[in-house]
């Protein structure tokens, strides 16, 4: 009997993707980076913008950077700059272009409008101020095929469904009884997965906050998750037993048990998760350290095949990923990344290609993609109608923008009623930190206050003495 020494998977079409570093004229150079510890990735990116949060004194800001402006940023250049605490995570909304969500410490979540070229001073003034959460809010995440539909997560172990055309929250997913480590839709956001500090992975229903499966991870740590396209499987990443780093494949309608679990390495940073359902490859990329292994996944055994790894010996803290009609297919790239190097204030694209001779268009590597055009509106969403994304082909015109602009509600301030709770009722302090930073917002409140009162005061008088004045001038005859 021949033994078969030849692995599977190497008649992959894959099998040689490699990664490509840009050069340093196309990175993004002298940008001081957040050091925050919250495990996003602080990055977000789209065919026109790069996003990145940064340290800054008191709140918290994010740099936008249009794409074609690389090499070394000012350290003046203007930043967005409104939140009064840390910026939390960032994400670009996935039909219009130049309208970005963030979320912070300060338990906001806001929506910004980019002006066309970029930022030319700092801005302060969001479109839109979500008030819902009684915490610090970590998680953004916009549905993948409706308009203006926001979810968050914050500290308060809340998922809040925002209507951004109404600019209030809609729904709450009151399931978890820990903080929300990760949220992932399937294809047509007809299902929510959440990873939580309860060790629990979920499957949500999102518009009834029904959990139809959930996984008690005691064996396997869980910390992020990712749906795996239409294959009715998650991906997993997390910690085994004895500490090592893991990943988990899972059936999205049995989570009793996982499919398969396979170690990974010994080291501790987190492992982040990107799944490209075009190639079905699977991207892990380790926090702390430089590489980024990829796998090919099928729904056949063995189910992940490993392909290859990239290696650098630069850490990344986190990374942006661009949506696929911004890649440049005529170089046949497949992904790529935008990798933040804190140490060197260093924002670097990693592309990753397919080797390939001809010139001509790869069909076979570029299926329809889902483009740039909502397939709902929120009404219909909220109503219960799911629907696959609108697909776009990358072959031609496929740095086409999209036609949409946001328009903002406009918004009273009230109560934020939400399955009958006011989510703004005063929430009292758990803890010594937030006693104090409940305390400064206070006296902050109190100051300005004090100096509205003054300037009216001021403005009082001189209208008195305005008054006077008129009444004692002679009347002109």
């Amino acid at each position: 009997m021949t033994m078969s020494w030849r692995p599977q998977y190497r008649s992959s079409k894959f099998r040689n993707v490699y990664g490509k570093v840009a050069n340093r004229e196309h990175c993004f150079d002298g940008i001081p980076i957040t050091k925050n510890v919250h495990d996003n990735h602080f990055c977000a990116v789209n065919a026109r913008f790069l996003a990145i949060v940064t340290e800054s004194a008191g709140g918290g800001s994010f740099l936008v950077i249009p794409l074609e402006q690389t090499g070394r940023i000012e350290p003046n250049y203007p930043k967005v700059c409104g939140h009064q605490g840390n910026v939390l995570d960032i994400k670009w909304n996935p039909f219009i272009d130049n309208i970005i969500a963030s979320c912070s410490e300060d338990t906001s979540v806001r929506i910004w409008e980019i002006p066309e070229g970029g930022l030319k001073r700092n801005m302060t003034e969001a479109l839109l101020e979500l008030h819902g959460h009684s915490r610090r809010v970590g998680l953004v995440e916009w549905h993948p095929t409706t308009n203006n539909i926001l979810f968050s997560a914050g500290y308060d172990y809340k998922v809040l469904i925002w209507n951004l055309d109404v600019g209030e929250p809609v729904k709450m997913i009151d399931c978890h009884t820990d903080v929300i480590l990760c949220m992932s839709f399937n294809t047509d956001g007809s299902l929510l997965t959440t990873t939580c500090k309860d060790k629990k992975l979920r499957v949500i229903e999102p518009r009834s906050g029904r959990v139809l499966q959930e996984a008690n991870c005691k064996n396997h740590r869980v910390n992020r998750v990712v749906f795996l396209g239409n294959m009715k499987r998650l991906l997993t990443t997390g910690v085994s037993r004895w500490n090592t780093r893991q990943i988990a494949l899972w059936d999205q309608e049995d989570l009793s048990m996982p499919m398969i679990e396979e170690e990974i390495d010994g080291l501790s940073g987190l492992l982040f998760p990107f799944y490209d359902a075009d190639t079905h490859m699977l991207y892990l990329a380790g926090k702390g350290d430089g590489n980024i292994r990829y796998y090919e996944i099928s729904t056949e055994k063995p189910y992940l095949s490993y392909l290859m790894e990239f290696r650098s010996p630069a850490p990344q803290k986190g990374l942006g990923v661009m949506p696929k009609h911004g890649l440049d297919v005529s170089a046949c790239e497949v992904f790529r990344f935008y990798k933040l190097v804190t140490l060197k204030g260093l924002i670097e694209p990693i592309s990753m290609i397919v080797p390939r001779r001809s010139d001509s268009y790869q069909e076979d590597i570029y299926p329809m993609t889902p483009g740039t055009e909502p397939a709902l509106t929120p009404d219909e969403w909220l109503g219960g109608i799911n629907r696959d994304p609108v697909l776009m082909s990358l072959k031609e015109g496929y740095k086409k923008s999209s036609k949409m602009v946001f328009k903002a509600p406009i918004k009273e301030k009230k109560s934020v009623v939400v399955n009958g709770i006011d989510l703004l009722e005063n929430v009292p302090p758990r803890t010594e930190n937030e006693l104090l930073r409940m305390f400064f917002r206070q006296q902050d409140e109190i100051r300005r206050l004090k100096e509205e009162l003054a300037q009216k005061d001021i403005r009082i008088r001189q209208l008195q003495l305005e008054l006077k004045n008129l009444r004692n001038s002679p009347k002109n005859c």
